[in-house]
């Protein structure tokens, strides 16, 4: 055999024997955590979050059921944490595959008058939406274009809300990086579905029943709240979608009919 044959051969062998991981972005006690779980069940998987204690309980749980997941403090919103992020992932898993990404960064919301919005405030909707999901996708889909090959097609999550389908009075800067998210994932399912990826948003529509909304909506009976675990399976059967039937966008919401006052956001995302 011609010896550039030969290293070729040598290089699929050892891709073939790298293992895939997955990559949660933006982990908190709801679907971030959740998320983490199931994929975690099948992959080794790393979670990012700005806080550790974001990321911590989820780890050990994932590792006493016998898998594989490493917790890393990052900013999304910064292209060297992104990077050095990704970096570290892969040194730690020793792949450049990854069969699955999910960015569930939720972002500061703000609910303020327009004219008392300031330009600090204005951006900071966009910094972890809009920048931050391009520096995440940025970072990983080049990781994802390696592993076509896998059983499941490589697929990158955005987990969105109601803000990115509508823009509600006084949720300007909130609305904004909801849309742009939205908006990056439609772009880059058409250019990176035709290679096999699967991208797709999923517009959670509802409150989260995570400790922080157990006081919420306790009138409004037992269905009136979205079950972490529930988000985790819809995300799950996305990715485990063949090529031939991609969904690019998905609404999760709760059975009940919402009468409700007031306006329900994805700030309880995360």
């Amino acid at each position: 055999m011609h010896p550039t044959y030969r290293l070729l051969a040598l290089k699929s062998q050892i891709r073939n024997m790298s293992s895939p991981f997955a990559i949660v972005a933006g982990v908190g006690p709801g679907t971030g955590a959740t998320v983490a779980r199931k994929f975690g069940a099948a992959y080794p998987v790393a979670l990012l979050a700005r806080n550790p204690a974001n990321y911590e309980d989820a780890v050990k749980d994932i590792e006493a059921e016998g898998g594989k997941a490493i917790g890393i403090l990052t900013d999304v919103s910064d292209a060297k944490s992104v990077k050095d992020a990704v970096a570290q992932i892969q040194k730690e898993f020793g792949s450049d595959r990854c069969a699955a990404a999910v960015f569930n960064v939720g972002g500061k919301f703000i609910r303020k008058p327009f004219l008392e919005l300031s330009q600090e405030e204005f951006e900071s909707g966009w910094e972890a939406n809009g920048r931050g999901a391009f520096l995440f996708s940025q970072a990983i889909l080049p990781l994802l274009l390696n592993s076509t090959d896998l059983q499941h097609p490589p697929t990158l999550i955005f987990t969105g809300a109601t803000a990115a389908m509508k823009g509600s009075a006084l949720t300007a800067a909130f609305s904004t990086g909801k849309f742009a998210k939205r908006s990056l994932s439609q772009s880059l399912a058409r250019e990176f579905g035709p290679k096999g990826i699967h991208v797709s948003h999923v517009n959670v529509d509802g409150v989260i029943d995570i400790p922080k909304t157990k006081e919420w909506l306790k009138d409004a009976g037992p269905d009136s709240k979205i079950q972490p675990e529930a988000i985790a399976d819809a995300y799950w059967y996305l990715h485990t979608q063949p090529r031939t039937c991609f969904t690019q966008e998905i609404d999760v919401r709760f059975s009940i009919k919402r009468y409700l006052a007031y306006q329900i956001t994805d700030c309880l995302i995360r």
